[in-house]
């Protein structure tokens, strides 16, 4: 982190902001683009500080989020972690039915302790039916399975690096403090413009397709268009 770093002061570096006001319009372009090619988004931050606003901001721009702990495998075995989401889903409904009800009182609060363990770590995955298409890390080094198993699956992520940090490790990345609050929750309302503004423009560029199509009545299917008008077959060109 050196190239980013503008001095020493009282033993604590201090970054060069006129490099992380760069590296931050590249990160917020490459996002709102992302998001404009309809990518999805895993926001994973667990330090305390970070793990509320990971949360907020995550849900405010339809993406997916990891505050509290980073499973292993959580993306190179996401089958496995499917299942466990299936039976968080199957824990509810049980519950709900009153089937829990039957059941002796130790076994309910086995049930009611797995349940509330799997909702702690993967109720914010827990509407993800892939793997997402980009990863944004609070805390690199406190995430570090979680940047090997991106690397390991070639997904891109975009990293907050602190001065401990190594840039190597990062796809896209932005000099900062993560363990300021008011820093990461300026630096997290812009990562959510930036892909809310995205997701508009994937929306209309949606619609505008629709239109077209309704209006011409040409579907385009890859490199073949199919017109919803039926043409009249001429009966001499059946004759031989």
């Amino acid at each position: 982190m050196a190239p980013y770093i503008y001095g020493e002061r009282n033993g604590r570096h201090i970054l060069d902001l006129v490099q992380t006001y760069y590296l931050l319009n590249k990160v917020l372009a490459f996002l709102e683009e992302q998001a404009a090619q309809g990518k999805t988004f895993l926001f994973v931050g667990t330090k305390q500080q970070a793990a509320p606003l990971i949360a907020k901001t995550a849900l405010a721009c339809e993406s997916f989020y990891v505050n509290q702990r980073w499973l292993g495998g959580m993306l190179t075995n996401w089958r496995t972690i499917q299942k466990s989401l299936r039976k968080l889903q199957e824990y509810r409904r049980a519950e709900e039915r009153g089937d829990w009800n039957l059941l002796k009182k130790q076994e309910v609060a086995r049930k009611r302790r797995e349940k509330d363990r799997l909702e702690k770590y993967l109720s914010g995955v827990e509407n993800m039916s892939r793997l997402p298409g980009v990863v944004i890390l609070i805390g690199q080094t406190e995430e570090i399975h979680a940047v090997k198993e991106c690397r390991q699956l070639g997904i891109p992520t975009v990293t907050l690096l602190d001065s401990n940090c190594d840039p190597n490790l990062a796809d896209w990345f932005l000099p900062a403090n993560d363990d300021s609050v008011s820093a990461l929750r300026l630096i997290l309302a812009w990562f959510q413009q930036a892909i809310q503004t995205g997701q508009l423009r994937s929306l209309e560029r949606e619609a505008a397709k629709k239109q077209k199509i309704k209006k011409t009545g040409v579907k385009i299917s890859g490199n073949r268009r199919t017109s919803s008008i039926t043409k009249k077959r001429n009966p001499a060109s059946s004759k031989i």
